[in-house]
């Protein structure tokens, strides 16, 4: 089989282009194209158009165009991603890292310039803005000021990295949100570029990896990709493949069509609890059929986005006539053509006549979907809207029974309120009272109609007198420029002004946990009486301690959902039949009387959200604001590091790098950092929010002189490992057994039996030669693409995780890091085996390890009793094996460059 088989000249829109035409392998009687999924098809078109290239072979072709339903065995392939996608969070670790590797060839005498993205990539700076000032007109220019003054060290770095590598764009701060600027502007979904050999034009399928987990967003485009480590995508940058197993894929057949009054959110969060329940980890998930049909492209951006939510690698919508649309309407005409001709001529086209094979399909009707949120800790965790008091009820019962404190025993019904004053103005908040109420993250801010459903609901609120509550801190992140523009056009920001929604950030600010601060007042009754206190925010995310630490329960919602329950000030009341407020006689308004028909959202969308908008806001996007164009930076090979840094740090990871490979040993008597239960998630392992001033990184800090208002954030000191590693594990609310009933990152040390900070810990087993575990339950790794999860395990001395279940990124982040994943046996765990963490553990079988190998491990408890049982090493693959035997991607990277 020769590729040049299946080259073929076309006409696309005005252009003659080269295409690797899929559909003449069918023609051939090589393979069923027709029969394969939407997001197989693409896969064969990358490893066909790859093939001969020194990695594709034929039989990975072969392979991939056979696709089957189930496979007894992982089958392997090398799919080359098109280009990569960064937030600055995960960026600026990813940036350090190759900028150590430039320092490590550079010490062995090879040339640093040739540490150098190969593809395309774009780090768009959205993670680092906080809402410190909301409620005023000018809470955005102030909360942009503060950005530039707290992470001038980061944005210097990261130019110098726009400078100094090739083929490396960086959007500057107050653009937008990663995800939602790749779906209006970076996805191209057919790209061209010209063949350097030949010289033709080549047309092929847009694809990427993303160093956010949210990447899945693209996928409503008809975009393959989804988020990865950060050490992962740096290996594709560096012209690696991505090394995955042919996956299964879930089709889900779409009947119906939503109710009125039904928000795209409500949709998603229904779907991420019934896709939970189907178990699609690890799974490509892909929509069709032809209630597929009645969704438009934005609530189909909203459903992809959500995909780790789900669980699931992708959550993929083959374009149609709703993708070229959507390309039309965001300023990309020609774009549309281009796309609408490549897809019909190649079979990538969804016409909703013929459908794929799948390996399975979970029919869903939109009808059946209900207004609804989710909360107070897991997306998955649905409540139906009018049983929002009832389940928060049962959410406070659940505390009483784990909390013996006597303040939340005799307020028993959880109703007491306590008066706070707030800036002048009398309130008071008790257990259930909203103090955060954010619309933002790209989950739906991406999405016109929940934003105009939004204002027009403000719109209404405010004929009828209504006004949010003083105790609640109120703001408007929109994930693109473009939002602030339509609905300026549209006449509603003044609206959302009034009701104290302005403009804070362009930017992932209360989903990634900036939420910023709360008023001192609120604070200090919050922690005198222990209050279980509640955010409601638009976003993706409500995973324990990440909105705020001060709020326990965290709910999802839609926009229009997010101002309903800013006015009623509670999330224990039930919309459908209390009222959020009275008007100015005294008569109570109900949701029912200000929430706008589907018909006047329609409407508004249609005739305010125009491709100018999109055209004006992208064509300077690079230029930045003032802030940005005035950092002064120069170009370096490599890059200046300044030992005073707090924010940048050259990394450990090349200390001691050879070109020389030795194989893992065994793990031989060592001791357990951490025993934990059930969906421990990455927010769990490394925090993105507040650094405490009593935690290990906040005593790091403050003996750097950094007071603790200067402390930022765990995430935007990603660039300093020394924080970063004593922020393993370092969330406020994870439940490690070893110290039970105690939460927080404290652990127990043995042999001593003695409490403390489960860095401390860690520290003192190196200094002692003692190697570290950890044990977990299902789950485990589920939330964020955050590469710190694993390399802080790393850098504490953790050689291997045993846990029930991965989450996939997390398990791959582990591998890239050289940490060995092992997964109990079905129906086992560390407590059906009667293991309590005291004990030494032994791992045997490691060196000659290979994928899926059976080890055995064995507990020897302080009395000598000895607890023996099997695991499975979660190396997948023979390259998930090498990257291991080399100490982790990066490693392994370097020996294949320099040699």
């Amino acid at each position: 089989m020769e590729k040049q088989e299946f080259v073929r000249k076309i006409r696309l829109a005005d252009k003659t282009c080269t295409i690797i035409d899929i559909m003449a392998m069918e023609e051939k009687g090589m393979a069923n194209i027709s029969r394969l999924p939407f997001s197989i098809r693409i896969l064969v078109e990358n490893l066909l158009r790859k093939m001969g290239e020194g990695i594709v072979t034929e039989k990975d072709v072969i392979n991939m165009a056979g696709w089957q339903k189930t496979y007894e065995t992982p089958v392997e392939i090398p799919w080359h991603p098109a280009r990569v996608l960064m937030q600055d969070f995960t960026g600026v670790p990813a940036v350090v890292d190759l900028a150590a590797m430039r320092d490590a060839v550079d010490k062995l005498g090879g040339n640093p310039e040739r540490i150098n993205p190969l593809i395309p990539v774009d780090l768009i700076i959205d993670h680092s803005v906080q809402v410190d000032c909301f409620g005023t007109s000018d809470a955005l220019k102030k909360n942009v000021e503060k950005e530039y003054e707290r992470n001038l060290e980061r944005y210097t770095f990261l130019k110098w990295a726009q400078k100094s590598f090739n083929n490396f764009k960086v959007t500057p701060p107050n653009s937008g949100i990663c995800h939602q600027v790749n779906l209006e502007y970076l996805g191209q979904v057919i790209r061209t570029e010209t063949d350097p050999v030949s010289g033709n034009k080549i047309a092929f399928p847009d694809s990427l990896v993303g160093t956010d987990s949210h990447t899945t967003m693209i996928n409503g485009l008809g975009i393959m990709g989804w988020g990865v480590g950060g050490i992962e995508a740096e290996a594709v940058m560096l012209g690696q493949p991505y090394f995955m197993s042919i996956p299964q894929v879930i089709g889900v057949k779409m009947t119906g069509s939503l109710k009125p009054g039904v928000t795209a959110t409500d949709m998603v969060l229904t779907i991420t609890e019934m896709l939970r329940k189907y178990n699609v980890v690890e799974k490509f998930v892909e929509f069709f059929g032809s209630g597929m049909k009645t969704l438009n492209l934005p609530d189909r951006a909203t459903i992809a986005n959500m995909s780790p939510e789900y669980g699931a690698t992708m959550g993929f919508f083959p374009v149609d006539e709703k993708t070229v649309e959507y390309l039309e309407m965001t300023g990309r005409a020609d774009r549309a053509e281009l796309v609408k001709a490549y897809t019909q001529i190649n079979g990538m086209f969804y016409d909703g006549k013929d459908d794929p094979e799948y390996t399975q399909v979970i029919d869903f009707d939109l009808e059946s979907v209900e207004p609804c949120i989710a909360g107070p800790a897991k997306p998955k965790d649905r409540i139906v809207l009018q049983e929002a008091g009832k389940k928060f009820d049962l959410f406070m019962e659940s505390r009483r029974t784990q909390n013996t404190d006597k303040e939340l025993s005799d307020n028993a019904d959880g109703k007491k309120l306590y008066p706070v004053n707030i800036d002048g103005k009398q309130a008071e908040i008790g257990d259930g009272s909203v103090v955060i109420a954010a619309i933002t993250s790209c989950t739906n801010t991406s999405n016109p109609f929940t934003l105009v459903d939004a204002g027009l609901l403000a719109k209404n609120a405010i004929k009828k007198g209504l006004c949010v509550m003083p105790h609640v801190k109120t703001s408007l992140a929109p994930g693109s420029k473009v939002v602030a523009d339509y609905l300026e056009k549209a006449g509603l920001m003044p609206f959302f002004e009034t009701l104290g929604f302005n403009l804070a950030a362009f930017g992932c600010t209360t989903c990634i946990g900036n939420s910023g601060p709360l008023n001192p007042q609120i604070e200090q009754c919050i922690e005198d009486n222990d209050l279980t206190v509640t955010s409601v925010l638009s976003g993706n995310r409500n995973f324990e301690a990440r909105i705020h630490q001060s709020i326990k329960g965290n709910y999802l919602a839609s926009p229009m959902l997010v101002i309903a329950f800013a006015i009623a000030g509670r999330i224990d009341i039930d919309m459908t039949t209390q009222p959020l407020g009275h008007d100015s006689s005294g008569q109570p308004v109900y949701l029912d009387d200000i929430r706008p028909s589907s018909e006047e959202i329609a409407e508004v969308v249609s005739t305010c959200l125009k491709p100018e908008f999109f055209q004006k806001n992208y064509e300077t996007i690079f230029e930045g604001d003032e802030f940005w164009q005035n950092l002064s930076v120069e170009k370096h090979t490599t890059y200046k590091w300044d030992e005073k840094s707090t924010y940048i740090k050259n990394p450990p990871y090349f200390k001691g790098f050879t070109l020389d490979l030795t194989s893992p040993d065994d793990i031989e008597d060592a001791s357990a950092l951490a025993v934990l239960d059930d969906s421990v998630t990455t927010d769990h392992i490394s925090p993105a929010g507040g650094i405490p001033e009593s935690y290990p990184a906040g005593s790091y800090l403050s003996g750097k002189g950094i007071t603790p208002a200067n402390y930022n954030s765990y995430g935007s000191r990603r660039g300093n490992h020394e924080v970063m590693m004593r922020g393993t594990f370092g969330n406020i609310r994870i439940k490690n057994r070893l110290a039970a009933p105690k939460e927080g990152s404290f652990t127990v040390k043995y042999p001593e039996k003695e409490e403390m900070f489960i860095y401390d810990a860690a520290m003192k087993y190196k200094q002692e030669g003692i190697d570290l575990v950890v044990l977990a339950g299902k789950e485990y790794g589920t939330g964020s693409s955050r590469d710190w999860a694993a390399k802080g395990t790393d850098l504490l001395g953790i050689r291997a995780v045993i846990a029930g279940s991965y989450e996939r990124i997390h398990k791959s982040n582990l591998v890239g890091m050289g940490v060995l994943p092992l997964e109990f046996l079905p129906g086992e765990s560390w407590e059906s085996l009667g293991i309590e963490g005291s004990e030494r553990f032994s791992i045997i079988g490691i060196g000659n390890i290979e994928p899926r190998k059976k080890l055995t491990v064995k507990a020897v408890a302080t009395d000598g009793k000895t607890i023996e049982f099997k695991v499975i090493a979660r190396l997948n693959t023979d390259i998930d094996v090498e990257y291991f035997t080399n100490g982790g991607i990066l490693p392994c990277v370097l020996r294949k460059l320099l040699s």
